[in-house]
């Protein structure tokens, strides 16, 4: 049996972990070749780099090995919206037998435009599918679309409310964001007006973006803490953007666990290994609140002990 005869629809049902092991039985012993087309971060980005393993341990329990009877094709999409929509129409033209679009929304409107048959697995990050018109119904995938989708925006109103709670005191707050967190930017935003809050925008362009001039900028107008929305290039730079906290002495928020790591004060958001295991469309609905001790005691802050309590995990 030759791998392209398998059904894309059954393809896609090994990517998402359920039992289709006869297929893939099927396909080790006729030593057939898979070839999925991975459109999304550059390998330096934390999503990628933290992510990306668990995605081929799955493949690798269905029976699929890099380098065996399994090819992978890489194209990036953080290099602008040309690059991208021509690094996806490269994939199909390479004959891929599904495409996992990894990122903004950038990454699946390329997937899309470059074929309406070929299967898609988005992994949807800072924008809803739904709302785009992708997917109707978030349970039943339909057309040659299905994935996992991490929604940061509903997120951006829990953090702003963290920061308030850990420093009712503490006003106004920054809000420091890119294009691609802009929907959780106006979530934010309307989660401020409804708690009488002044939140002011901080927005960056032109990456590589100039942190250092966002900081000075902040400080200067006298914001009192920070709301580092979810960016997709902003991983590279979360030690730097950690460390500008530190030095302008300003609580931040952020959405992953790798930027408190790294030595920001707070993050609450999305553990995004589980979900990498699961397909077809999911919502991400396991969250961690993290918090670093260390941090609040170099910026000479208490963290209330009762969200100490609450957290998933502290950094000592």
């Amino acid at each position: 049996m030759h791998f392209r005869q398998v059904k894309r629809r059954e393809f896609i049902t090994l990517l998402g972990g359920a039992a289709a092991w006869p297929l893939t039985a099927r396909a080790q012993q006729a030593r057939q070749v898979a070839r999925i087309g991975f459109l999304g971060p550059e390998p330096e980005n934390m999503l990628f780099a933290t992510n990306y393993p668990v995605f081929l341990t799955e493949l690798r329990k269905l029976g699929f090995t890099e380098g065996q009877n399994l090819i992978i094709e890489h194209r990036r999409m953080d290099e602008g919206a040309s690059k991208t929509f021509a690094g996806a129409a490269e994939l199909i033209r390479s004959n891929v037998d599904v495409v996992v679009a990894f990122g903004p929304e950038l990454a699946l409107k390329a997937a899309v435009a470059a074929s309406p048959t070929v299967p898609i697995v988005m992994i949807a990050v800072n924008f809803d599918p739904m709302a785009g018109g992708y997917v109707s119904d978030i349970t039943r995938p339909e057309r040659n679309i299905t994935g996992v989708v991490f929604r940061a925006p509903e997120l951006a109103a829990k953090q702003l409310g963290l920061l308030v709670e850990a420093f009712p005191d503490v006003k106004p707050i920054a809000a420091l964001w890119e294009q691609a967190s802009a929907e959780q930017f106006d979530a934010a935003e309307r989660a401020a007006q409804s708690m009488h809050i002044e939140l002011r925008s901080y927005r960056v362009e032109n990456p590589p973006f100039d942190f250092d001039a966002a900081f000075r900028a902040i400080a200067q107008d006298r914001s009192r803490m920070v709301l580092v929305l979810s960016g997709p290039t902003f991983s590279i730079q979360r030690a730097h953007i950690a460390d500008l906290a530190m030095q302008h002495r300003l609580p931040t928020m952020f959405t992953f666990k790798y930027y408190v790591e790294a030595g920001g004060l707070m993050s609450y958001g999305i553990d995004t290994v589980p979900i990498f295991r699961r397909l077809p469309v999911v919502q991400s609905s396991k969250f961690e609140l993290v918090i670093n001790s260390q941090t609040a005691t170099v910026l000479g802050i208490d963290v209330p002990p009762t969200l100490l309590a609450r957290a998933d995990e502290v950094i000592e």
